[in-house]
């Protein structure tokens, strides 16, 4: 089989739109982007102006109503999204590295995660296009009654940082699998590897107009979420922004939203837990991405009789991997990189100053010195329940850990956040794992495990960590409204 090579690593994306399956300039506001291992200059983009976005939901609302894309059988669209796959697959080392250039995700971890799970979610998405089904009833009262899904038209996606190509797949795979077209933000801080996929838009044979994206800040998402000829907007990010999504949203054309936000995920940990893997998970719960994921389990509740031991052992990781502080995100060995940006860092750092004085720091007291935002995984225990590490989103790698006796107090506790994203259980008693999952406040609870996500099921949070879900079957019912026909 022949692979198809599309992208180079040392030629990144120089313009910031991709229209009716073109590049092009933006006329937009102009920026920096830099990289997190030292802050030095990557290269400068002009992202999307006003006009851009409109002559972005234009291609892609000609799209939808005419032409190629409008007429196509589910089995076509299947095809192009499989050619998608095998496209991300066959450029897996060049988009690895776009995504890691300028967010200072390490590049391994991107190659041998992200990118082999963005493919498998365009192939989930192509074997639903040929089956998306109906109703029909009884004849009984003299009508035939038939209820068929009738894509939206052109949906919008803005995605975060933290995972720009993930998000990409989550919201248009569905979107374009049921016939609809897609306008695509992502983050203005590291958007290189969304601009990069246009070309393999192009590869993959999908019409012009099918699959847009514009870059820039949120004077764009803004524009997106505004627009009276989008439909369908669907957000990853920061809780004050989804706020300010579905208010723009409603107040334009009411078109649907759906919300991946923020988390305080909590992971509980039994006496009668396997140590070793609950560490071991515990560990990657907090430190995957540098504490940078929204399902981070950022508070870690212990029973009192495995406490003193779990911190001592978590402790030992933790120094292991502020040994490595520094290390180049794009080498292929590196596992742990910087905070996205000086924003960023100064925010997590100021956490830990906080945290300071309402909490007993047990470990992560260093920083690596120099230009990097590097910031070593950080834990706290005996933390005052008010203060902001406790209650807030960090966004970096800062563990407050509490213990706890009794089942019920440790869900009473568990539930004291306004989030609701996920949750971790750690126990070798299967009818306790049942019972202390059905009473938390979350969209995903793991057992034994943390913070998995899989194309088959749905991801989504419960309170203020968003509307709707993302992935699975259950995904596809928020780009397509149902439709009945009485038949006399």
């Amino acid at each position: 089989m022949t692979t198809t090579i599309l992208l180079d690593s040392s030629s990144p994306p120089k313009l910031g739109c991709f229209i009716d399956n073109e590049y092009c300039q933006g006329h937009g506001q102009g920026w920096t982007l830099y990289n997190p291992k030292d802050a030095g200059q990557i290269q400068e983009l002009v992202g999307a102006s006003k006009d851009d976005v409109d002559a972005a939901v234009t291609a892609a609302n000609r799209a939808f109503k005419t032409g190629e894309w409008a007429t196509s059988s589910g089995a076509q669209r299947a095809k192009r999204l499989n050619r998608l796959a095998d496209l991300i697959d066959e450029n897996a080392q060049a988009l690895a590295y776009f995504e890691s250039l300028a967010s200072g995700r390490p590049y391994s971890m991107v190659l041998q995660g992200d990118i082999p799970r963005v493919a498998d979610v365009f192939r989930y998405y192509a074997g639903w296009a040929d089956k998306i089904r109906g109703d029909s009833y009884a004849p009984d009262d003299g009508f035939y009654k038939i209820v068929e899904q009738k894509p939206l038209g052109v949906c919008a996606a803005v995605t975060a940082w933290n995972g720009s190509l993930h998000f990409l797949a989550w919201k248009t795979a569905p979107a374009l699998a049921l016939g609809n077209t897609v306008v695509v933000k992502p983050s203005e801080k590291s958007p290189l590897g969304t601009l990069a996929f246009g070309s393999l838009i192009q590869s993959a044979g999908f019409p012009p107009g099918v699959f847009n994206i514009v870059v820039g800040d949120g004077n764009v998402g803004h524009a997106l979420a505004n627009h009276m000829d989008i439909h369908m907007i669907s957000f990853t990010g920061s809780l004050a922004t989804g706020k300010k999504i579905q208010v723009a949203a409603t107040e334009s054309n009411l078109k649907r939203v759906t919300l991946e936000l923020g988390g305080k995920s909590p992971a509980i940990v039994f006496e009668d837990a396997d140590l070793e893997n609950a560490i071991l998970w515990s560990v990657r719960g907090i430190t995957a991405n540098s504490g940078q994921i929204c399902a981070a389990t950022s508070r870690l509740f212990l029973h009192k009789n495995i406490a003193d031991v779990f911190i001592s052992r978590l402790e030992v990781a933790f120094q292991a991997i502020a040994a490595a502080l520094g290390a180049d995100p794009q080498e292929p060995t590196t596992t742990y990189g910087p905070l996205v940006d000086k924003l960023q860092y100064e925010k997590v750092l100021g956490y830990i100053s906080e945290g300071r004085k309402r909490a007993d720091m047990v470990i992560g007291d260093s920083q690596k010195s120099g230009k990097g935002y590097y910031v070593a995984p950080t834990i706290f225990k005996n933390v005052a329940h008010n203060s902001k590490i406790y209650r807030e989103e960090i966004f970096g790698p800062v563990l407050c850990v509490e213990t706890f006796e009794s089942e019920e107090d440790v869900v009473k506790m568990a539930n004291d956040t306004e989030y609701g994203l996920a949750g971790a259980i750690y126990t070798r008693d299967i009818s306790r794992a049942i019972r202390i999952w059905r009473q938390l406040d979350a969209g995903t609870v793991c057992i034994n495990c943390a913070a998995m996500i899989g194309p088959q099921v749905p991801t989504g949070g419960f309170k203020s960590s968003g509307l709707g879900r993302a992935l699975g079957e259950y995904a596809m019912r928020h780009y397509a409204e149902p439709r009945t026909v009485w038949i006399k």
